[in-house]
C-alpha cells in the first residue's frame, strides 16, 4: 500500500514537472512570436535597397547600414583570420602532443573558464593592451584583435572535443601504414574531425558577430562618415548602430532599428543553420 502511494505521488510529481516545463516553453515561444510580428510590422518597411546602399541620417527614412555591414564585414574577416589558425593550433597540440599531467590539464580547465568571462572583460583588455599600450587605437585591427581573445576559448573548446572524439583506431592504423604523426594528423585526425570544428568556428563567428560591449570599449565609433578601406581606420558595427538608432528619441529611428535588427537576425539565423547543418553532416558520417 505505501509503496502503492510513493508511486502515485511520483506520477504526480513528474505530471506536474512536465506541465511546469511545457508552459515555460509555450510561454517562451509566444514572447518570441510578439516580437518577431513587432519587429517584422516596424521594420519592413525600411528593408529597400536604399537601407543597405545608405550612411546613416539624422533623418529615419533616409538612414542606411552599409557602414554598419562594412563595418561587421571587417571585423568577422579579421578576426576569423586570427583566431581560427591559433585555436585550431592550439587545440591539436594539446590533444595530441601535449602530456596528459598536471598542468596540461590545468591549461585545460583555464581555456574553459575563460569562455565562459563576461564580453565586457575582453573589451577592457583590448582596451589596455591594443589601443593604448600597442597604440593601435581605435581601429578596425584593435576590434579584430580584441573580438579574437574572445572566441578563441570557444573554438579551442570546440577543437578540442572534435579532435578527441576521433577514434585511436584510426591513429593507429595510419601509424602501422608508416605515417609520422604529424602526417596523421594532417591526413587523418583534422579532416575527420573537420565538421565538428566548422560548427566551433561558425558558432563562435555568430557570437563575434553580435557582440557590442568589447567593441564599445575598443572604440567603435556610433557614426564614421566615410567607408572602412584598411584594418586601420575607425569603423562601426551593426549591433552598434542599432544602439545608437534605439537610444534616439524619435519614434521614426524605432522602425529603423526594427529593420536593422532583422538584418542581424537574419545573418546569426543563417550562420547558426549553416551550424545545424554541418553537424548533421558529421552525426551521419559516423553513423
Amino acid at each position: 500500500m505505501k509503496r502503492s502511494s510513493n508511486l502515485t505521488a511520483r506520477k504526480r510529481k513528474n505530471t506536474l514537472a512536465h506541465l511546469l516545463f511545457a508552459s515555460s516553453a509555450f510561454l517562451s515561444v509566444i514572447v518570441l512570436v510578439v516580437l518577431l510580428v513587432d519587429l517584422f510590422k516596424r521594420g519592413l518597411p525600411y528593408l529597400d535597397l536604399q537601407f543597405f546602399t545608405s550612411f546613416p541620417s539624422r533623418f529615419a527614412e533616409k538612414s542606411g547600414i552599409l557602414p554598419a555591414i562594412l563595418g561587421s564585414v571587417w571585423i568577422i574577416l579579421l578576426t576569423s583570420l586570427i583566431a581560427i589558425p591559433v585555436s585550431i593550433g592550439a587545440a591539436i597540440y594539446l590533444e595530441e602532443y601535449a602530456e596528459d599531467n598536471r598542468l596540461t590539464r590545468l591549461i585545460k580547465v583555464n581555456i574553459s573558464n575563460l569562455a565562459g568571462i563576461p564580453s565586457i572583460v575582453y573589451g577592457i583588455l583590448g582596451l589596455t593592451v591594443f589601443v593604448r599600450a600597442l597604440s593601435l587605437g581605435r581601429t578596425i585591427l584593435s576590434g579584430a584583435l580584441t573580438m579574437s581573445l574572445l572566441i578563441m576559448p570557444v573554438l579551442i573548446v570546440a577543437s578540442q572535443e572534435a579532435i578527441h572524439n576521433i577514434p585511436d583506431s584510426l591513429r593507429h592504423g595510419s601509424y602501422a601504414l608508416g605515417a609520422t604523426k604529424w602526417q596523421t594528423i594532417r591526413r587523418m585526425v583534422l579532416p575527420s574531425a573537420m565538421p565538428g570544428i566548422l560548427t566551433g568556428i561558425i558558432l563562435a563567428v555568430s557570437r563575434a558577430l553580435g557582440e557590442s560591449a568589447p567593441l564599445l570599449l575598443v572604440g567603435a565609433f556610433a557614426y564614421i562618415g566615410s567607408l572602412p578601406k584598411s584594418p586601420m581606420d575607425a569603423f562601426i558595427v551593426l549591433p552598434i548602430q542599432i544602439y545608437t538608432w534605439m537610444s534616439k528619441p524619435s519614434a521614426d529611428f524605432k522602425d529603423v532599428t526594427a529593420a536593422a535588427i532583422l538584418v542581424l537576425l537574419a545573418l546569426l539565423l543563417l550562420l547558426n543553420l549553416t551550424a545545424i547543418i554541418i553537424r548533421n553532416r558529421n552525426q551521419r558520417s559516423f553513423e
